[in-house]
């Protein structure tokens, strides 16, 4: 058989083993943000009227490029936990309480909105891959989640905490390995995220959680993951190919986490974009190995939006052409930086342009990436199959 029948088979449907996503969803909160109004609205909330904090966040919030975002937080919430604006308040019970409750009913939103398009029946799920940096409890949000959509007790599950911007395509690519040793297999990845477990009033001493409220947003994404399509039911959107996870010893401060009585309480390095620009063309390579690709404007690409100043050192190191990082600034734009969701909202606005071009000089092949705390760098060399 010669690779033009190969080729012609691929596109049929046929992966040959290789898994494929079949379906994505999402789902954020209802509580609508818009940037230009957030800044009054936040210092209001916090009972804060310091001057040159709300400067300093206004300019921030202009430098994101976000628009607008889903959060969880209300003045519902805020009224029934005023003290989750008093500075060195311990808070994480309630917290925890508001955040669990949230990322488990926005989880079971995107997963069923994501099995509606996938068109088979929810018993057909076998496995369920549960990523969330939001919540912690046990049992975990994967049993909460199996249990809300009613998966059989006998689904296989797994579940990624606390991998921050990374986690979402962690989960891919664990769902990927799952589905391409398991024949048969349909697994159900979702994550949820909340920027509640994090929100404090602002402090002069925390200059970084002003960049958190002027950058996240809250909400849900799923996805359906399987070989071997079965084309009579199900339509697949990508063919996953070379996975990679690579962390950069030495840089684990860099993204900074900890659970504390106030909740979660994050620091981040200034050098954290010049750290992906030193190592991103690398680690990209790696992934292009296995289709001999140089031309990185030959690809499309898939990148977690961790903000503006990350995807503008992408582009320059990869001297990509403006339209390439185009759903990942407009995921950012749309939903600000909802962690391991986000990469599903970028996913999407790939399909969408993906149709306006109708195939007319869109690239076949190309990356799926995100970069976490660690600094991990995920990576998936991914094929179109629409």
């Amino acid at each position: 058989m010669g690779s033009g029948e190969m080729f012609l088979m691929s596109k049929q449907g046929k992966t040959g083993g290789k898994a494929t996503i079949l379906a994505l969803g999402k789902a954020f909160p209802h509580q609508l943000v818009m940037q230009e109004f957030l800044v009054d609205g936040y210092f209001k909330n916090t009972n804060c009227d310091d001057p040159f904090l709300k400067q300093k966040l206004n300019r921030l919030c202009k430098t994101t490029t976000v628009k607008t975002r889903y959060v969880v937080m209300s003045d519902e919430i805020l009224n029934k936990y005023p003290e989750l604006t008093i500075e060195g308040h311990p808070t994480v019970t309630q917290r925890l309480d508001i955040c669990n409750k949230a990322v488990t009913q926005m989880a079971i939103e995107a997963s069923q909105s994501c099995i509606n398009k996938w068109g088979r029946p929810i018993s057909d799920i076998t496995h369920l891959v549960y990523v969330s940096s939001s919540e912690a409890r046990l049992p975990g949000g994967d049993l909460h989640l199996a249990k809300g959509l009613g998966l059989s007790p006998e689904t296989n599950r797994v579940m990624l905490y606390f991998m921050g911007c990374s986690g979402g395509v962690a989960g891919l690519r664990v769902a990927k390995d799952i589905a391409e040793n398991n024949p048969g297999s349909r697994v159900l990845l979702a994550t949820s995220e909340t920027t509640i477990i994090g929100f404090k009033p602002p402090s002069i001493d925390r200059p970084y959680d002003l960049v958190g409220v002027a950058l996240f947003g809250d909400g849900a994404g799923a996805m359906i993951i399987g070989s071997d399509p079965d084309l009579t039911i199900e339509r697949p959107l990508f063919e996953l190919h070379t996975a990679i996870q690579h962390f950069l010893p030495d840089t684990e401060k860099i993204i900074d986490g900890r659970l504390t009585e106030e909740g979660i309480s994050f620091k981040l390095e200034r050098e954290l974009p010049q750290i992906i620009e030193d190592h991103i063309g690398g680690f990209c390579d790696k992934l292009m190995g296995g289709i001999g690709e140089r031309d990185y404007n030959n690809l499309f690409w898939a990148v977690h939006p961790g903000g503006p100043a990350i995807l503008n050192r992408v582009e320059k190191k990869l001297e990509l052409l403006p339209e390439k990082l185009r759903a990942s600034r407009r995921a950012l734009a749309d939903y600000g930086n909802a962690s391991s969701n986000t990469i599903v909202y970028v996913l999407e606005y790939i399909m969408e342009e993906n149709l306006k071009v109708k195939g007319e000089g869109d690239p076949e092949w190309g990356l799926i990436l995100a970069f976490g705390p660690g600094i991990t760098f995920e990576g998936i060399l991914t094929r179109k199959l629409v």
